[in-house]
């Protein structure tokens, strides 16, 4: 029983929750790509090849002690890779867009307490002392 409570744990951790949730939109994103591709982007690319559907490209090849036939289907293989680039590309428009917003400006680092006490020293003596600077080499 010791290992049903620890798979438990396992899949109760939030990691693995996410990990789920983002195969299960990665399959319905991978539908809308393939319908996107099959349906929309291929016939535009077999107007522009002259009639050519490049998904049923392939190329035979005879084996002559068996003579059987195997088909190289080439075409198929070429719309998955078309698949691929178009999901690759969204995935880095996603990502891009991501670190853009998590990319805010950063805020300026807070000095310590120690640091804060001696600038306003510095500052007080600055406003006691006019035209004498005082220097530092801290750069404070």
């Amino acid at each position: 029983m010791k290992w049903l409570d620890e798979f438990k744990n396992f899949v109760q951790r939030g990691n693995v929750i996410d990990l789920a949730v983002a195969v299960i939109i990665g399959a319905a994103f991978n539908k809308i790509v393939t319908s996107l591709v099959t349906e929309m982007i291929m016939p535009i690319i077999g107007i522009i090849t002259n009639g050519i559907n490049i998904a049923t490209l392939s190329y035979s090849l005879h084996n002559p002690l068996t003579g059987d036939t195997v088909a190289l289907k080439y075409g198929s293989f070429l719309q998955s890779v078309l698949d691929f680039l178009i999901i690759a590309f969204c995935v880095f428009w996603l990502v891009k867009g991501v670190n853009a917003v998590h990319k805010k400006d950063p805020k300026p680092e807070e000095l310590p307490a120690q640091e804060k006490l001696l600038a306003e020293i510095r500052d007080l003596l600055k406003t006691q002392q006019p035209g004498s600077e005082i220097k530092t080499s801290t750069g404070i």
